[in-house]
């Protein structure tokens, strides 16, 4: 009987099927596609710490990094692990990057600079001097999801034995056993990650978290200048969209100066990420719209804004070259999951488009969980 059957190829599945197996435990993997074609690999690839907000994310955001590094290096794809930047677009951005950096990095050691002056003006030859200020987080890192995940679902079945199902959907699940499109199979422990399908499996209990869709506008681009970004960019919008400042003081009148300026902002979600490609191109986005489904129809206005604010931060012009929308489950009690539903299946969830930051160690927890193991 195999050890774990797990349910979804995507970060949170991959990370369980990993924490299972470096236990030397026996994994099978089922994807209803034939590759990861969900948020995992429609995203920014950011695994942000200095983002995270105090506690709970902040901790698992610490304990994910080096797990990144160790799999980018053993499974072969390109990692960036010289930090992001958030660029401050005026004084009050910049006041509340002052605040972050004097109060709450200090207090819970979060590993960020503040760069103005000449430091901000010696960034990229100038190229953000238009900025009042950048927010260096140290340990933040990237990778190109699309690439990325392929290479490590390659890693896990050659050197760790774990044994990948694509293309089969899995169709029931009781205690010790999957039907699925190829069959059925037996198993000790069950997880499901199924991302923002809440209907597949284990409907009921999953309805219960009140789950919601979020869905974003993403961008690709080249810049039609010269540019070797090697960091993932921000901007001060972020602070109103990340736990990590969003309930500082400072952010308050941040707010409201964009209630009054630039409404449509926060009508659609719109804060601006910015993460470089290994080919020199550029992931621009991203907006958030929230409901029960994710609607098909993108809004040419809101890709616009995008664009405006992104060839604002960079100073030059962009060329789109692909558009597509990003989904990620949100709603929830709150910001993931780890819901136990009868002895031998648990389901593990996301209720927010951080699971590159936190999934590979908040996998990891659960397996431990799972297993008794002392905490």
């Amino acid at each position: 009987m195999t050890d774990f059957l797990i349910v979804g190829a995507g970060i949170l599945g991959l990370s369980h099927a990993y924490a299972a197996a470096r236990r030397g435990l026996r994994v099978k993997v089922f994807e209803r596609s034939a590759t990861p074609l969900g948020a995992s690999v429609r995203n920014f690839g950011q695994a942000l710490i200095s983002g995270q907000p105090p506690g709970t994310m902040l901790d698992l955001a610490r304990a994910s990094r080096p797990l990144w590094a160790h799999w980018a290096e053993t499974a072969g794809f390109s990692i960036k692990r010289n930090g992001s930047l958030l660029l401050a677009r005026n004084d009050l951005e910049r006041d509340l990057l002052e605040a972050f950096c004097t109060s709450r990095a200090v207090e819970h050691g979060y590993p960020a600079r503040l760069l103005e002056g000449d430091e901000l003006r010696a960034l990229y030859n100038g190229r953000f001097s238009h900025h009042r200020a950048a927010l260096h987080g140290l340990d933040d890192q990237q990778v190109f999801s699309r690439e990325a995940l392929p290479s490590l679902i390659t890693w896990l079945r050659e050197q760790m034995g774990v044994e990948f199902h694509f293309s089969t959907l899995v169709r029931g699940i009781e205690p010790g056993h999957l039907d699925t499109t190829a069959g059925r199979f037996s198993g000790k422990q069950i997880v499901v990650c199924s991302g923002h399908d809440y209907q597949t499996l284990l409907a009921e209990p999953i309805a219960a978290l009140q789950p919601q869709v979020c869905r974003l506008q993403m961008l690709r681009a080249r810049p039609r200048f010269d540019l070797d970004l090697q960091h993932s960019l921000l901007t001060g919008l972020s602070c109103l969209h990340y736990g990590a400042y969003a309930d500082l003081p400072e952010a308050a009148p941040l707010r409201e100066r964009v209630e009054t300026s630039s409404p449509h902002l926060l009508e659609h979600g719109i804060h601006l990420l910015i993460s470089p490609t290994p080919y020199g191109e550029l992931i621009i986005g991203d907006s958030h719209s929230y409901g029960s489904d994710a609607s098909p129809f993108n809004a040419e206005q809101v890709d616009n804004w995008m664009i405006e604010l992104a060839e604002h931060t960079l100073g030059g012009r962009i060329e789109v070259v692909e558009r597509w929308q990003g989904v990620y489950g949100s709603g929830g009690p709150g910001p993931f999951s780890l819901l136990p539903v009868t002895d031998g299946i648990s389901a593990a969830l996301m209720h927010t488009g951080v699971g590159m930051s936190v999934g590979p160690a908040l996998a990891e927890r659960h397996v431990a969980q799972l297993l008794g193991e002392a905490s």
